[in-house]
């Protein structure tokens, strides 16, 4: 008998979507707090210039995340129902803690602060829950969450340092069995301080911070499929919009504001750019050889040797 060939259920097919339709990713207007740990500042600096589209994610994908923080909701259920005390809302907002830095173009939300924890009873810490696979579970146990997970420190103390907390519980749950992992973070105030300076510098750079490789195979790189990798070590153009031009800077309360127009740039501005865009140099896959400041054009020469002029474009 021929088997029938394996099909996918188009109701399946509508959930999935669905789901990549009603969360369909924009760019990021902030540095995020939870990212601010990743070892590679200029991957960081692309995201922040909007240098390339936002990472997209299939509906499988966005559930997991969905999973994710329905679970947060459910550990902090647990946590009450063992006697602590779970602050997950800033009373003066109604909403989930926010810390703020960097002028307002560093953001993050915790998932509470929490007192009564038995290890020690009377000191306020910050909550932070995550879910786990097996063997991410299996990692943190073995070796602990600042070996394991340290981009997860590096978000709690980012956080301590802001909201002037000297301690962090992290509880992390398996996703498969259930099972139940804690750990005590002690604030790090260098730490603390360095972070919040990292996403001062990826405000402040014009340019893009060094890679955290040369070596365009370097595992980081090419195996995890880094979002930037075709701007940083390929040869792709940056995206066209405010972000990327050398016009643009960001000042007070996460604005960003234009030189060549003297306006402040609201978020749709920034999307759409305008024709007298002109690249961040290190945002062009080539070497700046000259310049002419009344035409307002800069020529590049591209990695094939031939020359590209950036210069104001027709409306």
């Amino acid at each position: 008998m021929v088997a029938l060939p394996v099909t996918v259920s188009p109701t399946i097919a509508a959930i999935e979507a669905a789901v990549e339709a009603a969360e369909s990713r924009d760019f990021d207007r902030v540095i995020r707090g939870s990212s601010i740990g990743h070892p590679c500042e200029r991957h960081l600096w692309y995201r922040f210039r909007w240098a390339h589209l936002p990472e997209q994610f299939d509906g499988r994908k966005l559930r997991l995340f969905h999973t994710g923080h329905a679970e947060e909701a459910r550990m902090v259920a647990w946590l009450r129902m063992a006697g602590v005390e779970v602050e997950d809302v800033d009373p003066e907002t109604g909403e989930q803690w926010e810390v703020v830095a960097v002028d307002g173009h560093f953001k993050g939300h915790t998932d509470g602060k929490l007192t009564g924890v038995m290890e020690a009873p009377v000191v306020q810490h910050l909550l932070e829950c995550k879910t786990h696979n097996a063997k991410s579970f299996e990692q943190l146990k073995k070796y602990g969450v600042e070996v394991a997970k340290p981009e997860h420190v590096a978000q709690m103390q980012g956080y301590m340092h802001l909201l002037g907390l000297t301690r962090a519980f992290y509880l992390a749950k398996h996703k498969d069995t259930d099972e139940l992992y804690a750990e005590r973070i002690h604030y790090n105030a260098a730490q603390g301080a360095a972070l919040i300076a990292k996403a001062e510098r990826i405000k402040d750079a014009n340019s893009a911070p060094v890679r955290v490789s040369d070596d365009p195979n370097y595992f980081m790189c090419k195996a995890f499929n880094c979002a930037s990798y075709g701007v940083c070590h390929g040869s792709c153009f940056a995206l066209r919009n405010c972000r990327t031009c050398l016009h643009s800077t960001p000042i007070n309360d996460g604005q960003w504001y234009c030189q060549r127009h003297e306006k402040e740039l609201s978020t749709a501005d920034q999307k759409a750019g305008c024709p007298t865009h002109l690249f961040l140099p290190s945002l062009v896959p080539g070497e700046q050889i000259d310049a002419d400041e009344q035409s307002e054009t800069v020529i590049y020469r591209l990695g094939d040797g031939s020359e590209w002029i950036d210069g104001p474009k027709e409306a």
